[in-house]
């Protein structure tokens, strides 16, 4: 079977696009000049030219010598599979640009939770130190989309476990922030996903994995390749100063510091030294805990806090860690993937102030089901009503907290659109007292 080692090997060969969104739409635009034999298919097309998957499209990417697929179809889904037995070689466009770019210059950041608060640290890190840094991948754009400029400076590449599959070529330094539970939908079991996940360490090419000071990482050696490094947590404060709340985020900047120590070969301090007078020049993403407004109720004050970004329950832990010491009104639920909440449960089971448990969508009807006998439970229709609950149980102040574990697929097109409602709900909210 003919496999491809970078895009100039599919020069006038048949190629198939399998899946036309953003990452799609960026692999079509770079093939533009390299073949005109293209083959465009999608599940739910939306445009002229792009097939249906269930109406010929899969019976055409079969004529195919190649098919760079999206990261959203899953590597072992039958028509997949049924492709490679039929000789097609199946990859990715970010493999293919792997093997075309000076992988020296990439840092990659992947991990169930912190990696897109890590690539932005890790090019803000880079940035005080005068470095150019473009960050990119999940978090940003595609790197292959022939629009964006990579052709100097420092390429932080920020990779799900989607994308980590297919990648064959390590990247220069590989980060790994954390090991849970997520997309068991797609990789269909927790072992299968953490295989999965850290595939990209045991990618070919001299590298380093970089890994957070974990005790989930330190069992998972096993699974990695490249010349494995720990990261400690940083403990001197820099998170805080950056806007960031929590332990996990004490790790976060331990891993961004130690890698661009690496990069720039710099010691830590003297990293933390240029970052620290402009830790106001930082921006915290939007939906990880990103406090969306406050107001004073009986003496008592209410924050209203988004972190939708937490569309598993490692995160959300995390997020229920932050404000153990006071009352919660958690709202959480949505698509349900069939991730294990029991650790979950279980950090709700153990908390020592007033929590209320406040559900949305199949997963948060699944999580309410074990939370019946640990906390009080609301079960709502919508964002509107799931907001009104939290305030409500509040009497006495606290912290109204939308940290889903689950995707938002069921109701809204991504996160974003999904925090958006959660902040209209909140100032809906506001506004009514």
């Amino acid at each position: 079977m003919f496999q491809p080692t970078g895009f100039a090997d599919l020069a006038n060969r048949r190629v198939g696009i399998f899946g036309y969104g953003v990452e799609g739409r960026a692999a079509a635009r770079r093939l533009e000049g390299i073949t005109t034999d293209l083959v465009i298919v999608d599940d739910d097309p939306s445009d002229d030219g792009v097939l249906s998957s269930e109406q010929g499209g899969l019976e055409r990417l079969a004529t195919c010598e190649v098919v760079l697929k999206s990261p959203g179809i899953p590597r072992r889904r039958s028509d997949v599979v049924a492709l490679e037995e039929r000789d097609v070689a199946v990859t990715s466009a970010l493999n293919l640009w792997l093997h075309d770019i000076d992988v020296s210059r990439v840092i990659a950041v992947t991990g169930t939770k912190g990696k897109s608060t890590t690539t932005s640290l890790v090019a803000f890190f880079l940035r005080c130190l005068g470095e150019e840094a473009h960050e990119l991948g999940n978090f940003g754009q595609p790197p292959y989309d022939p629009d964006v400029d990579l052709s100097s400076g420092w390429l932080v590449l920020e990779v799900s476990s989607f994308q980590s599959l297919d990648v064959t070529r390590a990247p220069g330094l590989v980060l790994v922030t954390s090991l849970g539970s997520d997309h068991l939908d797609w990789h269909g079991t927790l072992e299968q996903y953490h295989h999965d996940k850290l595939s990209i360490t045991r990618a070919s090419g001299e590298h380093v994995t970089l890994i957070a000071d974990t005790p989930e990482l330190a069992h998972a050696v096993a699974l990695m390749g490249g010349r494995i490094e720990i990261a400690r947590a940083d403990d001197s404060g820099l998170a805080h100063h950056l806007g960031l709340l929590g332990l996990h985020n004490d790790h976060n900047v331990g891993v961004a510091l130690a890698a661009t120590a690496w990069a720039t070969r710099r010691s830590l301090e003297q990293v933390r030294a240029a970052v620290l007078p402009r830790c106001g020049e930082f921006t915290p993403l939007r939906g990880r805990l990103t406090l969306i407004a406050s107001r004073e109720r009986h003496d008592a004050v209410i924050r209203y806090v988004d972190d939708g970004l937490a569309t598993g329950p490692l995160p959300t832990i995390a997020a229920l860690e932050v404000f153990a010491d006071e009352a919660v009104a958690l709202i959480a639920g949505g698509f349900d993937r069939g991730v294990d909440y029991a650790p979950l449960v279980e950090e709700l089971r153990g908390r020592h102030h007033a929590t209320t448990l406040v559900v949305l969508g199949p997963a948060g009807e699944r999580l309410a089901r074990s939370c019946d006998a640990v906390v009080e439970v609301r079960r709502c229709r919508d964002m509107d009503e799931a907001v009104r609950a939290a305030d409500e149980c509040l009497t006495d102040g606290g912290v109204v907290l939308f940290s889903p574990a689950a995707p938002s697929f069921d109701a809204y097109r991504n996160w974003a659109e999904r925090s958006d409602d959660f902040g209209r709900a909140v100032h809906r909210v506001i506004d009514q007292h």
